[in-house]
């Protein structure tokens, strides 16, 4: 499947001043970036800098950054899942996933986040896919935030809705560990019957064993 990467850009305003959110933006772009310290939450921030600009270099990989100026402040993925995670067992060259979405402590409540899977959105090519997103609790920053897990997930369920992304039902083990995981989808306009029914399959394994 062709993966066409068609660039979209906006500025949102903020009190601690205007941000440019960008993407997908390519590996060299992205390399040429400072990456702020305090993105913190997957790993330290030089090796998910690293991280991001191996990901935007592959053919399905789009990064959307929210950037001061010269620095990133902000950040969405999107690629294929993890070979080791179900959602890779169908093979389907037209599912990717919202893999990670950060902003840091400064830039939250300013809808910055809504504004990068907003712009991600802006891509017609993004018809032609299936998204998903996993959400986990024990990624979510609790402490820094004060919220509870239900305050976060309404928070984050929020800014995947404002996307098109929508909450579906799984059995997966990892999601069905805690009543706040979910999984959440995008059905592109252009995706055909026999990739919903795949992604069905994908969403409810234990049903098909006899």
């Amino acid at each position: 499947m062709e993966h066409k990467k068609i660039y979209n850009a906006k500025e949102l305003k903020t009190p601690h001043g205007n941000l440019f959110i960008e993407g997908p933006i390519t590996a060299e772009k992205l390399a040429g970036y400072e990456f702020h310290e305090h993105l913190v939450a997957f790993r330290p921030p030089a090796q998910q800098h690293k991280a991001l600009v191996e990901i935007a270099g592959l053919p399905e990989g789009r990064i959307i950054v929210a950037r001061n100026r010269h620095t990133i402040v902000g950040y969405v993925t999107f690629l294929y899942p993890d070979p080791l995670e179900r959602w890779s067992e169908g093979k389907m060259d037209n599912l990717i996933e919202l893999g990670a979405i950060e902003v840091i402590p400064e830039y939250r409540g300013y809808s910055v986040g809504k504004n990068l899977i907003n712009v991600a959105m802006m891509d017609d090519a993004m018809e032609d896919f299936l998204i998903i997103t996993t959400e986990y609790y024990w990624h979510w920053d609790l402490k820094g935030t004060g919220l509870n897990v239900w305050e976060y997930r309404k928070v984050m369920e929020k800014m995947m809705n404002s996307g098109g992304l929508e909450w579906y039902a799984t059995d997966d083990p990892e999601i069905s560990s805690h009543p706040a995981n979910c999984l959440m989808a995008r059905i592109g306009k252009r995706v055909d019957t026999d990739s919903i029914q795949k992604f069905d399959q994908l969403r409810f394994k234990n049903r098909f064993m006899y």
